[in-house]
């Protein structure tokens, strides 16, 4: 388990295209000047936050009325870090980005709501029965024995959120820089097979060569000449004076 979490961790990222990098960069900077300007109001994509956190509560209520208050908040942080966590296994830059920037956004959103605790002054939204609505972070604040530091909370929560989007559109200028300023290396020639031609001059095709082919009948004919050298050598002492070999 540690081995495949570390050989995970070292494996190299995918690269991102340079217009793509750009495109993305601006779009982070835009996101955050209008942040910026909101001053802690409601943002666009707070509205996507909002049904997930709804959607929290009905799902952990299931698990009794503690989970059930925390889970609007649980969830609405669970589901982009759990995005974020998917595309950094599969070392998908973009993703990773996308998803652990809006994680921290949605502490902003967060952060405002627990500002609210006391003052009360945000209109709530329920899934369930309007007259039994109530403030999350006034109960959560007020079971805690924190209620009177609602808005120290909520600005510490607030600074951390800035932090993480600033720190997640950095790393992806910086890993951006890092992939385009790595050195290409020159494709990889394959190296050619040596065709049977050219390892044994002489043959065609895939001809295997004769003495590899058949190395029995080759040595039968190499004996068969050594026994006719012999032959011929008993004929030729026969002819010189002695008796004949054939007799």
């Amino acid at each position: 388990m540690l081995e495949a979490l570390s050989a995970m961790w070292n494996s190299p990222w995918k690269p991102l295209p340079r217009p793509a990098v750009v495109a993305w960069l601006v779009f982070y900077l835009a996101f955050l000047a209008y942040a910026f300007s909101a001053h802690g109001g409601f943002l666009f994509i707070d509205s996507a936050n909002l049904v997930v956190h709804e959607g929290g509560h009905n799902l952990f209520g299931w698990f009794g009325p503690t989970l059930g208050l925390w889970g609007g908040t649980l969830l609405q942080w669970l589901v982009p870090f759990l995005l974020a966590a998917h595309f950094f296994c599969q070392r998908q830059v973009a993703g990773f980005v996308f998803s652990l920037f809006f994680f921290f956004e949605n502490w902003l959103y967060t952060a405002t709501y627990m500002a609210d605790a006391r003052a009360q002054a945000l209109p709530l939204v329920t899934t369930g029965d309007p007259d039994f609505v109530e403030h999350d972070f006034h109960a959560i604040f007020t079971q805690l024995g924190v209620l009177n530091h609602d808005t120290t909370i909520a600005a510490a929560l607030r600074v951390l959120g800035w932090c993480g989007m600033l720190g997640s559109v950095a790393w992806l200028a910086l890993q951006a820089r890092a992939v385009h300023k790595a050195p290409s290396l020159p494709p990889a020639v394959p190296k050619p097979a040596m065709s049977r031609t050219n390892r044994y001059p002489g043959t065609t095709g895939t001809t295997t060569p004769g003495w590899a082919s058949n190395p029995v009948t080759t040595g039968s004919k190499n004996r068969g000449r050594m026994g006719g050298q012999g032959q011929s050598g008993q004929e030729r002492q026969g002819a010189d004076g002695g008796p004949s070999a054939r007799c």
